[in-house]
């Protein structure tokens, strides 16, 4: 027994004396290692297509939680473990869960059964909105994360990469911002470093929220890595109208000018305003009734016992995060040519993988 625990404590020390901290900035060969760790959730042809990540073990995968949600647990020897989530699969509860695209606010509780009720808080503006699928995907995470975050940092473990492709890019902008708000909760110790790199991400949420996950993760903790081929980062559909600006804005009180016109100016112009106006108002309702309430019986049916919550009144998805896009050129295209019936042909793994590739060893920073 003695011996073990010498073992132990020697084992320990070493690990601790060999753990190096994340660092700031876009590191390919970090961005090529999750790229081959996100492969390893397809089948063995797929795996096949990329090598696995050198230096890294899987070291734990999750049961099926949710929507056909899964993460892998990674895990090297020099102190930093990766958090992997699984992108969307080809059950249609995966695929109801990012249709399932009305917005709700960053903050809030929402109920996904009798006896889960999720608390977050992703945002402190209060004007910030998400993606409800998404959001319901990292609910039922993060019971099972937590536990594994908080093993790992007793046993030494202080850096974490977050990650995903597809979906799983979608999730891990928002777990990084439920991470986050632990932590200024002192629900997560503070000395964890969290890195994030989201690949064809999706659009999560409206400017507010990618205002307040640009500055949380701004000076190289996070990346946006996007194919410029791929039209998966052009979803979710966005509509954007008056309201959506900050409160101090030139249309705030336009129809209230127009009105001060004299005649028949103010009836001209209010005519040409409700023409602009009018119909994104319309096209933004139904978008958000589709895509909220007309899928919710669809969702309860998945989800026994969710309880749908008032829906924010906008469909204002934007693009978030510290971008890095991979730009398909010709030679990019001679390889992974258009192809109407293939529509994932540009967003898969290997298309991915071949622009990183190219990219150079370092990319230039913009902070200290």
């Amino acid at each position: 027994m003695n011996r073990f625990i010498l073992f132990t404590l020697v084992f320990l020390s070493r690990f601790t004396l060999s753990a190096q901290p994340l660092k700031p900035g876009f590191d390919k060969t970090e961005c090529i290692q999750l790229l081959e760790m996100g492969s390893r959730f397809g089948d063995s042809a797929y795996m096949a297509a990329l090598p696995s990540p050198a230096g890294f073990s899987m070291i734990y995968r999750s049961a099926v939680v949710g929507m056909d949600n899964c993460w892998d647990l990674w895990v090297n020897d020099q102190g930093v473990a990766v958090i992997s989530l699984r992108g969307t699969t080809q059950k249609a509860v995966s695929w109801l869960e990012n249709f399932y695209g009305a917005m709700v606010p960053a903050k809030g509780v929402m109920t996904l059964s009798d006896s889960f009720h999720f608390t977050y808080d992703l945002a402190s503006n209060p004007r910030a909105t998400v993606h409800i699928g998404w959001l319901i995907g990292i609910a039922f995470l993060s019971r099972d994360i937590l536990p594994k975050i908080d093993s790992l940092y007793r046993s030494g473990t202080k850096n974490f990469l977050i990650t995903g492709h597809s979906q799983g890019g979608a999730l891990s902008f928002l777990m990084t911002s439920y991470l986050y708000s632990l932590q200024r909760q002192n629900r997560i110790a503070s000395d964890i470093r969290f890195k994030t790199y989201c690949f064809a991400g999706p659009k999560v949420g409206n400017l507010y929220y990618a205002y307040d996950y640009e500055a949380m993760t701004q000076y190289g903790w996070a990346y946006n890595v996007v194919n410029s081929a791929d039209w998966v980062p052009e979803t979710m559909f966005s509509i954007q109208t008056v309201d959506d600006f900050n409160n101090t804005n030139p249309f705030a009180q336009a129809k209230a000018m127009l009105g001060k016109l004299p005649f028949p100016k103010d009836i001209v112009l209010k005519y040409i305003y409700n023409r602009m106006d009018q119909p994104v108002r319309k096209a933004e309702y139904r978008f958000q009734d589709c895509l909220g309430k007309g899928l919710e019986n669809y969702i309860k049916k998945a989800l026994p016992g969710f309880q749908p919550p008032v829906y924010y009144n906008s469909m204002d998805y934007v693009r978030v995060g510290n971008t890095i896009v991979l730009l398909a050129d010709t030679d990019y295209y001679k390889l992974f040519p258009d192809n109407p019936n293939t529509i994932f042909v540009h967003h898969l793994h290997p298309a991915y993988y071949y622009l990183v590739q190219k990219l150079p060893a370092t990319l230039p920073c913009t902070f200290p």
